[in-house]
């Protein structure tokens, strides 16, 4: 852990390191925050994400998330397949690309396209991240790559310049003041690029739904095969939302359920690696690094080999105590740490306790996180291929959960 401290607390490993010509084919080389390698400009633009997902913003992210996950179960056949299993991926997708909209951008879309369009992109981005140069060359291997960052930059590219005629057009210009609206004023103002304004946009949209709906599968999972874990989690919404909405109040006091939710991506991440390079000459642990070298830290498997009690098992246990911050870094911490990681937090409580209330769910065929087929690439991510990634979702009031 100390190496891994050592990095990401030194501003001199704020850059990420990927093919120049893959992060300009996907429009994120020296624009957006994610990948934006470039020092200079990310701290131009980190402001706008760290003031949109903090402070006020965590406040409203409580009733659009709760609001649009019950809007969405209220829809469920929508994501429901023949059998009347449901898309858990597709469903939690949209719920949160519904709430991103909702918080930063504020235009209406078709989410189920928008969705499938994140998808290709993000597919994208993960192939080409690490091409070597000459891949770029051969136009056949990246026509196909081509149409999907195209697809959803078109798309971006209208709903943000409806955004742009909305405010022209605003007679009370506090009416839209919200993230997209910031960084257009930016654009005026000449701080920022008319490119780098929507490449931030639309990393603003993708970032959540991809990885936070994988995330959100693997608890679900998890809660199937530990009743025991889902009473504790029951019992602890009931004392206290019962039967009211929830409220940005109750965060703090939902100590199961955030406990559960850090053992889950403790168990089974998503993200189990950060990427940096350092920008300057430096010793980690006794060991010279030279500017210029790239450094790959494995939080997954720190998380396995350090301070937790039972750490090669699922058990709330291994959150019974509080656990210091350098030892358990889903997020990552210091100044390239996630703008997300507040926000990120909320709306998977808010998801989850919505869910719960309203569900008990079951995988197909008893299916549990280990054996679940999984790809490893930026992130891990689930075999499309399988035909057992949908689940049973049993209303709570239902006679056959009540027979449980």
């Amino acid at each position: 852990s100390s190496s891994m401290f050592h990095v990401m607390k030194h501003s001199h490993y704020i850059s990420r390191f990927g093919s120049k010509l893959g992060l300009q084919f996907i429009g994120m080389h020296e624009k957006g925050i994610i990948f934006n390698n470039n020092p200079a400009l990310w701290k131009a633009v980190r402001p706008f994400f760290t003031k949109a997902l903090s402070g006020p913003g965590l406040v409203r992210t409580v009733t659009i998330c709760a609001d649009s996950i019950t809007k969405h179960l209220d829809r469920l056949e929508e994501v429901r397949n023949d059998l009347g299993n449901v898309d858990v991926l597709t469903l939690i997708r949209r719920v949160i690309l519904d709430t991103s909209n909702k918080l930063f951008l504020g235009i209406p879309f078709d989410e189920s396209a928008i969705v499938v369009k994140i998808q290709g992109y993000f597919d994208a981005w993960q192939a080409l991240l690490l091409k070597p140069d000459i891949f770029f060359k051969i136009s056949w291997l990246c026509r196909k790559y081509e149409k999907s960052v195209k697809d959803l930059k078109d798309a971006m590219e209208i709903l943000i310049e409806e955004k742009r005629h909305r405010i022209s057009t605003a007679e009370k210009l506090e009416d839209c003041i919200d993230f997209a609206t910031e960084l257009i004023f930016a654009e005026k103002r000449g701080e920022l690029t008319r490119e780098n304004v929507n490449q931030c946009i639309l990393e603003m949209l993708i970032a959540a739904p991809d990885t936070m709906s994988v995330s959100v599968f693997f608890m679900l999972c998890l809660i199937a095969k530990h009743p025991q874990v889902e009473e504790a989690i029951m019992r602890e919404i009931q004392a206290v939302v019962g039967e009211r909405d929830i409220r940005i109040d109750d965060m703090q006091k939902l100590k199961v359920v955030e406990n559960f939710i850090n053992e889950s991506i403790r168990y089974q991440p998503v993200v189990n690696h950060v990427m940096r390079k350092a920008l300057e000459d430096d010793v980690i642990d006794g060991y010279p690094v030279k500017k210029g070298t790239n450094i790959i830290l494995n939080l997954g498997r720190m998380h396995r080999l350090e301070f937790f009690p039972k750490p090669n098992e699922f058990t709330l246990e291994n959150f019974a105590k509080n656990v210091p911050y350098r030892y358990f870094q889903p997020f990552g911490f210091g100044p390239r740490a996630c703008a997300g990681k507040y926000i990120a937090m909320v709306m998977m409580k808010v998801i989850l306790v919505t869910l719960l209330r309203r569900f008990h769910v079951q995988t197909l065929q008893g299916l549990c996180v280990e054996k679940i087929q999984k790809k490893n690439d930026l992130s891990l991510h689930l075999d499309k291929t399988s035909d057992q990634l949908e689940m049973i979702f049993i209303p709570r009031n239902s006679d056959k959960c009540l027979e449980r």
